[in-house]
């Protein structure tokens, strides 16, 4: 099993490249790829969060607690939240991730569990699209691209390292298939799995500000001043035109 120094350097390897593959070939602000890079970085180690202890895993939540409520500053904006109110909103966040949400991992869940899955991975994606929330919907794709990335990263990796070579011979370990996988044997874990990404993908596709977006982008294009010329009028026949 790869180690968090491997994942960690490889999900922050991942996260530059995407960032400047993004700003050389698509011109996307410079610090927009760098916040892109380093959400891919943190990413990498998301899927050790079913682990039942260790320093990485609580500093990895501890991390997500403070920078959680800041990428949500678009969104309390949108809402027409005061600045009081976004501080409170963003330290009621902060004690729910860290003791909540933390609290929960470490009991319901198990190491390589259903935590470790394409579907996990698709769910993560998703809520990052929700917390990410500004009214360009390509950079919310792009943010949460670049999380989806390097919580793969750590899934490939996990997959990998279960593969041992001697001499020209390869064995699978016991761990081979836990990583990448779309459903475990617990019929449970896979219902709780599906069931939390249906709510959160339907969540993501009614978010108010992604409907605003696709509105306003309706109303442009059916518009008749954008997409029709008033035709000009035949001089000849206003009143009072001269006729030969």
């Amino acid at each position: 099993m790869a180690g968090f120094t491997t994942h960690i350097t490889t999900s922050t390897i991942l996260g530059v490249g995407y960032g400047a593959a993004a700003h050389l070939g698509l011109g996307v602000p410079l610090d927009k790829c760098l916040l892109a890079a380093g959400l891919c970085s943190v990413a990498g180690m998301l899927p050790d969060l079913d682990s039942d202890s260790g320093v990485p895993v609580r500093e990895t939540f501890a991390f997500a607690a403070a920078i959680v409520p800041m990428l949500m500053v678009d969104r309390f904006q949108h809402m027409g939240m005061s600045h009081e109110s976004m501080v409170l909103a963003g330290g009621l966040i902060y004690i729910a991730i860290r003791f909540g949400i933390a609290e929960i991992f470490k009991r319901y869940t198990v190491h390589r569990g259903m935590w470790h899955s394409i579907p996990a991975a698709a769910t993560v994606g998703l809520l990052a699209f929700l917390i990410c929330s500004c009214e360009n919907t390509h950079e919310r794709m792009f943010k949460a691209g670049a999380v989806v990335l390097g919580f793969i990263s750590h899934l490939v990796l996990d997959e990998l390292y279960s593969i041992t070579w001697t001499g020209w011979r390869f064995r699978f370990k016991k761990s081979f298939g836990t990583a990448l996988k779309f459903w475990s044997d617990s019929p449970w874990a896979n219902i709780s799995t599906y069931g939390k990404l249906i709510l959160i993908a339907a969540l993501a596709f009614t978010d108010p500000i992604l409907m605003k977006s696709y509105t306003h982008t309706d109303e442009q294009v059916d518009s008749p001043h954008a997409t029709k010329q008033q035709p000009s009028p035949d001089v000849s026949k206003q009143p009072g035109s001269l006729r030969r």
